[in-house]
């Protein structure tokens, strides 16, 4: 059994059997009373996220959780099929638990895939990645020095706002936890 002094980012947690894996923590020491831990998780399953605090040294179960590489193959209806690198075997996971990760993956791309038991909890990309732009409306001249946005699609099929001046094929850089351009990328 570990303790709330072992709470990182990341790290999963089995409460009352469901498993939750760590988003934010924070370590508060008040002037009066006790330290406590105050968390963000996500349900695994679920994907609901909650707010729980922990009073410091509470004992946690603490879940290994084994993450490996794997590569995206192709979307097959409501499954996705990737390939474990390391023994070229394919792992087919649900829609569900890819999650929104299905808006930044191409095929052929490399992901991790935490696995508990061999069972997949989530598909973890990336901070960011390459995408180019099929569709956009064109911008008008003038455009560059407004600063305003407009929507793109990317080859995805995922919308993501850009800045007026880029144009189809125009490859950018998409910051994969929340859909946001960082910038354009020169071939």
């Amino acid at each position: 059994m570990a303790s709330t002094a072992d709470i990182k980012n990341g790290i999963v947690l089995n409460i009352d059997g469901a498993l939750w894996t760590i988003i934010e923590f924070q370590h508060v020491k008040p002037g009066k009373g006790g330290a406590f831990v105050r968390t963000k998780m996500k349900n695994l399953m679920t994907g609901k996220v909650v707010d729980k605090t922990y009073n410091a040294g509470t004992k946690i179960d603490i879940t290994n959780v084994d993450r490996r590489d794997f590569q995206y193959l192709y979307n097959d209806g409501n499954e996705y099929v990737f390939m474990d690198k390391g023994n070229y075997e394919q792992l087919s996971v649900s829609e569900v638990v890819v999650g929104d990760a299905k808006n930044f993956m191409l095929e052929n791309q490399d992901v991790q895939i935490a696995l508990h038991e061999g069972t997949p909890l989530y598909v973890e990309l990336p901070a960011s990645v390459v995408l180019e732009i099929t569709y956009t409306e064109p911008g008008l001249q003038g455009d560059r020095s407004t600063g305003g946005n407009k929507p793109a699609t990317v080859e995805t099929g995922f919308e993501i706002q850009v800045p007026l001046f880029l144009e189809i094929g125009t490859k950018v850089k998409v910051d994969t936890r929340d859909g946001s351009y960082q910038g354009r990328v020169n071939d």
